[in-house]
């Protein structure tokens, strides 16, 4: 479960930045996750409450944005998103990698976001 991990480090750089100010207490976390990281936000909702016990985080609001996936073609500059690939009854889909125009090779400009968007902080006078 990478989601731990990826978590701590999180939570790790939250409570190191808020050293810089007088928080009495922080409302909520906003996350920025993309679709391409496979991380499951249940499993990072779950790793959050339990890792934010008896810190300052404890009892804020988790909010995760998830970011889709949209590429740039390198052949006929369409920009937007991909398509999936089905693959039948319960087994899911996978975005495909090319232009959903052209087919050609694409660039990847969104999708693979892992970072804090917005801590809110109520702050000593």
């Amino acid at each position: 479960m990478h989601e731990v991990s990826i978590m701590s480090g999180l939570i790790s750089a939250i409570l190191k930045e808020l050293e810089s100010y007088k928080v009495v207490s922080v409302t909520e976390v906003v996350l920025t996750i993309g679709k391409l990281t496979n991380l499951g936000i249940e499993q990072m909702e779950f790793a959050y409450e339990i890792m934010t016990r008896d810190t300052i985080l404890e009892g804020s609001r988790l909010v995760i944005e998830e970011e889709p996936i949209e590429v740039l073609c390198n052949s006929c500059s369409y920009e937007g998103p991909t398509k999936d690939a089905e693959f039948g009854d319960d087994h899911g889909s996978v975005p495909v990698l090319s232009c959903p125009k052209c087919g050609s090779e694409i660039k990847l400009i969104k999708g693979q976001a892992c970072c804090v968007k917005t801590v809110d902080i109520e702050e000593e006078v």
